[in-house]
């Protein structure tokens, strides 16, 4: 028969997976550019290095010496350029200049156009992650009814379980919304 504790155990595994999710989705606003010069600005980008994506992390040393401007101190001169196409093409609206093996990227000001640009951004990573905390949820519901269909756990149990399973996804839900609408007003704020 199952018990209590399972139940635990399954809430444990989804939160967990869910938190990974909202992990995620942190790292995606992080690259979110709000007019200031950040390193996790240029985390997302991927460099086309050695024959695959790689990290831009993983090719060169990202910093941020003003205010306004990032660097990237590339560690292989062969990839200076590559580096240079990739956050170009990354969508970040920023326009890299070489100066031998150190790539500058200056960070110009967020216009009204581009803050609304960034703002549907953040609200597709928003979505993109309530879609992962309904997937786990559903998940979550799935190992409930195959519980019940083996006649583990009665019909009133797998009510309850899905109550809290569903308590568990509107809570997250919730905590993205709140994450969603902090990154819009910072980039409002800029």
């Amino acid at each position: 028969m199952t018990t209590t504790a399972d139940l635990n155990s399954l809430k444990q595994d989804l939160s967990r997976r869910m938190d990974g999710a909202m992990e995620t989705l942190r790292r995606e606003f992080a690259g979110l550019r709000t007019g200031r010069a950040h390193v996790a600005l240029l985390e997302p980008v991927k460099v086309l290095a050695y024959g695959s994506e790689t990290p831009l992390n993983q090719v060169g040393t990202i910093g941020s010496p003003e205010p306004r401007m990032l660097t990237v101190q590339v560690w292989d001169k062969s990839l200076v350029h590559s580096v240079e196409k990739a956050i170009r093409d990354s969508g970040l609206g920023l326009n890299p200049s070489a100066d031998g093996m150190l790539v500058r990227v200056p960070i110009p000001q967020l216009t009204t156009e581009r803050r609304t640009e960034l703002a549907k951004m953040a609200a597709k990573y928003a979505e993109g992650t309530k879609i992962a905390v309904r997937a786990v949820r559903r998940d979550g519901m799935e190992q409930i009814k195959a519980h019940e269909k083996k006649h583990d756990i009665g019909e009133d149990l797998a009510k309850n379980w899905a109550e809290e399973v569903q308590k568990l996804t509107d809570q997250f839900i919730k905590k993205v919304d709140e994450a969603l609408a902090d990154k819009e007003k910072d980039i409002r704020q800029v």
